[in-house]
């Protein structure tokens, strides 16, 4: 008969070997913070009753089926078996599912802080690509279940080195992407500029002013009071981020709090006066001609048709 230390090893064996259980009690995203928190995790595909917005570059696998998204508006179809990546900044539910003949399918999602990515060398337009909004399809040999089900393991692990292994093993996948190319699902459409050549400008004061922006978009934000956070002069702190972000300061803010605006209007549970303020506009008369310059279309006209569609208040 087997010994106490065989059995022992026996049960470890086999706790390794299970396939990954989601914690639905860990939460990796929080809707005010412009950057969460690195998290995996593995769950059954499932629609989500109203769009959100947290601060990672989210990654996106199906074992089979697929499903559809909306990007603050924009469809986009995630197929099964293929990595998919996107800024999850830009408000995203998802509103169709195909299970495909399995039954058992799964999703796996990949939570990689905002900041974390934009620390990560060598990814050149990719990361043009994820702050313009874009979901990008990496190759197909990218990954694989097995792979991310390791990954999920190293995370769940509780071992620091294992964990920067597993971080590592991420940076390098992107950077390998950077070279091989991806498939634009849905091209950038946050307005940037011309490209122009990327200097070592220091990346952790243009963190820093994305962090301050994304916490503080219901506040007034000039560029002196962002500068301010950093401590560069205001001039300096404008051209770094316009260099870094490819969008200049004040259309990047204007942008932002019109997805947030749009976003709680989905919600359907406050005046488009809070609306409004809540995302950072000095009166309704300027958030009204933003707003329909972006959409087209007026806010109340905006919630008028998420009302007869039936959309306002879910979640």
């Amino acid at each position: 008969m087997p010994d106490v230390t065989e059995r022992k090893n026996t049960v470890k064996a086999e706790a390794r070997a299970t396939p990954p259980v989601p914690r639905p009690d860990r939460r990796f995203y929080a809707a005010s913070k412009a950057f969460g928190r690195f998290g995996i995790r593995w769950f059954e595909p499932r629609l989500m009753e109203a769009e959100h917005w947290h601060g990672h570059i989210e990654f996106n696998w199906l074992t089979s089926g697929g499903m559809g998204y909306l990007f603050d508006g924009r469809p986009v179809e995630i197929p099964a078996r293929r990595m998919v990546i996107f800024w999850a900044g830009i408000p995203h539910q998802t509103v169709r599912l195909d299970r495909g003949e399995d039954d058992g399918a799964r999703q796996c999602n990949v939570y990689l802080p905002l900041d974390s990515f934009l620390y990560m060398p060598n990814l050149g337009s990719l990361t043009e690509t994820m702050i313009g909004g874009g979901v990008v399809m990496l190759p197909e040999d990218a990954t694989d279940d097995a792979l991310l089900k390791r990954w999920y393991q190293d995370y769940r692990s509780g071992d620091a080195e294992r964990a920067d292994i597993l971080k590592s093993e991420i940076a390098n996948m992107l950077r390998r992407t950077t070279l091989l190319g991806w498939e634009e699902l849905l091209p950038p459409w946050i307005e940037t500029l011309e490209p122009v050549t990327r200097t070592a400008s220091p990346l952790r004061y243009v963190v820093a002013m994305v962090r301050h922006i994304h916490e503080n978009l219901a506040e007034p934000l000039s560029a002196r009071d962002v500068a301010k956070v950093v401590g560069l002069h205001p001039n300096y702190a404008l051209n770094l981020f316009t260099r870094v972000m490819r969008i200049p300061m004040r259309r990047f803010i204007i942008r932002m709090r019109l997805i947030r605006a749009r976003a709680l209007l989905f919600e359907g549970n406050q005046s488009i006066a809070n609306v409004a303020f809540q995302s950072g506009f000095a009166s309704q008369s300027q958030f009204y001609a933003h707003f329909r310059a972006a959409y087209d279309i007026t806010p109340l006209e905006m919630r008028r048709n998420l009302v007869f569609t039936g959309k306002a208040g879910q979640g």
